[in-house]
């Protein structure tokens, strides 16, 4: 099955703000290296991903699994993981 996402207004908004490449965002979420549930709502997963372009920095995209998409509620470069994946 494959899926398609789609951007939060949020998600749409930190899109221009922060300057992620929207390649990294979709690397990361269809090739994961590392998929963990959100700590705060149990209905959204993360997906993790280094991004080697960006110093190996890792890349967390939060999300929502419908029946055939992919809802990106945001996404930010995680600190913590750092050297983790």
């Amino acid at each position: 099955m494959s899926y398609s996402y789609k951007f939060t207004k949020h998600a749409k908004i930190r899109l221009d703000e922060r300057g992620i490449l929207l390649e990294w965002i979709e690397r990361t979420l269809f090739y994961p290296q590392k998929i963990e549930p959100d700590k705060k709502d149990p209905e959204l997963l993360c997906a993790l991903a280094t991004i080697p372009e960006f110093d190996n920095r890792v890349l967390r995209v939060v999300y929502k699994p419908t029946e055939d998409t992919l809802k990106i509620i945001t996404f930010y470069f995680d600190r913590s993981m750092r050297g983790k994946l």
